[in-house]
């Protein structure tokens, strides 16, 4: 079904805020038997006020209200899709599976770092922990060492702290090999690519 033009145009400034989220949660009765309906009515207002391209994750809830084979179907289908997950919010069912696909989809959101803070620089390693992912951090003589994935404007203010990658070619070409070959190093610090020698 579709929603009214005065009913989004009420809702117009608190749909503008959409737009600044940076992952969107939308919440499905799939016991309702038009969710899909209301799923797409929701899918065309995103549309609507430019909002498609942040992702999405799709909570199908109220599963234990399905037929047990209705739910097994959905919970298939929800794991087949990507960034969809089948739930409970009663039973507890499927939260920890919603968890990990919102983990996932605000780590697309980050970029891979491999940084040398200097310890005079406190806070571009605070800031790292309140808004990054840290895999590996290393208290270094020159500062401390930091592996792992920051949003994209962080990444960009810590450009003057990236491990020099001269090195890692140095240790690539002592090794020689084909023009082809893999990069172990880069691979090692999440860059998966062949790197050309």
């Amino acid at each position: 079904q579709k929603l009214p033009t005065h009913l989004v145009a009420a809702f117009r400034a608190t749909l503008e805020e959409v737009k600044e989220a940076d992952v969107l949660v939308h919440v499905i009765d799939s016991s309702n038997p038009t969710w899909e309906k209301q799923e797409q009515a929701v899918q065309t207002v995103l549309n609507e006020i430019g909002a498609n391209d942040i992702p999405l994750v799709k909570v199908l809830n109220k599963i234990d209200l399905l037929e047990q084979d209705d739910a097994e179907y959905l919970k298939y289908e929800a794991a087949c899709s990507g960034n969809s997950v089948a739930v409970s919010s009663i039973t507890g069912e499927g939260m920890e599976d919603f968890v990990a696909v919102v983990e996932d989809a605000l780590s697309e959101l980050l970029v891979p770092i491999e940084v040398e803070i200097p310890y005079s620089k406190g806070d571009e390693l605070n800031a790292i922990h309140e808004v990054g992912a840290v895999e590996t951090i290393d208290y270094r003589e020159s500062g401390t060492y930091v592996l792992g994935r920051v949003p994209k404007p962080l990444a960009n203010r810590l450009r003057p702290y990236y491990i020099n990658d001269e090195e890692e070619e140095a240790v690539s070409k002592k090794r020689g090999g084909d023009d082809d070959e893999i990069d172990w190093v880069a691979l090692g610090r999440g860059r998966h690519t062949a790197k050309n020698m």
